[in-house]
């Protein structure tokens, strides 16, 4: 299982959102750069990049950023945050990113994200799923920056996208992220159960090194950790040994 670190940005500073409340704003004082360049120096190989200001807006402000992490740090970066038109994912892969996060706009127009599959090739794409577990617990998609319900369960959108030649999700349970209260392994046990020639990177939750080893359980091939990292709660020596002992 890889572990992937994980920046949010606005406005080019590193930051954490709790819930994806945008209210709830932690920054923090490192550069992204000096930040990319610490998890190279570990031995990780990827990074995760939201942009947030995209997210919000759909507009980025981030771009120059990625471009000095794509250019400067040996690291395969994946880049999602408002990415709604084949253009801004054109502009971030030309910014040097290898892989774009589509979220909302997957849940909310299929046909044209399954064309950008074609366009841009399904190794370079990634569906975000975001989900909010319903009082039935079913994950159900959400969008706009965690604000609106979709129509889609994630099992319905997944389903979707196989068909489609999708290989890459980015499931997140939202109720998890920034919390550290410990990632929902039932929801990546389903996943990897429904769709086991899936590619699913989990992320939420993560608080501790045995958070990945219980992740690493569910079979899923990646994992995305932020907060946990920027706090000192998981660090990167365990980490390493984590991904040693792989």
């Amino acid at each position: 299982m890889e572990v992937i670190p994980a920046i949010d940005l606005i406005k080019g500073k590193v930051v954490r959102l709790y819930k994806g409340d945008f209210e709830k704003v932690t920054e923090y004082k490192d550069s992204p750069f000096e930040i990319a360049s610490s998890y190279e120096q570990t031995g990780i190989n990827s990074l995760h990049i939201v942009d947030l200001d995209g997210a919000r807006t759909g507009i980025s402000k981030n771009l120059e950023v990625i471009t000095e992490i794509s250019s400067a740090v040996g690291l395969s970066v994946q880049v999602g945050g408002g990415i709604r038109q084949l253009d801004q994912a054109r502009a971030v892969i030309g910014a040097g990113a290898d892989r774009v996060v589509i979220g909302s706009t997957a849940a909310k127009d299929p046909d044209l994200v399954i064309r950008w599959l074609g366009e841009l090739g399904t190794d370079a794409v990634i569906i975000g799923a975001d989900v909010d577990i319903n009082e039935n617990s079913e994950p159900i998609i959400r969008t706009d920056g965690w604000t609106k319900d979709s129509d889609y369960s994630l099992w319905q959108l997944m389903d979707t996208y196989m068909h489609a030649g999708a290989k890459n999700f980015l499931c997140t349970d939202i109720s998890k992220d920034g919390t550290l209260k410990g990632p929902n392994t039932n929801l990546y046990i389903n996943c990897v159960e429904r769709f086991p020639n899936a590619k699913i990177i989990a992320s939420g939750g993560v608080s501790s090194a045995s958070d990945l080893i219980a992740l690493k359980d569910t079979r899923v091939s990646s994992v995305v950790t932020g907060k946990a990292l920027l706090d000192g709660r998981l660090t990167l020596k365990e980490i390493e040994l984590f991904l040693q002992n792989v």
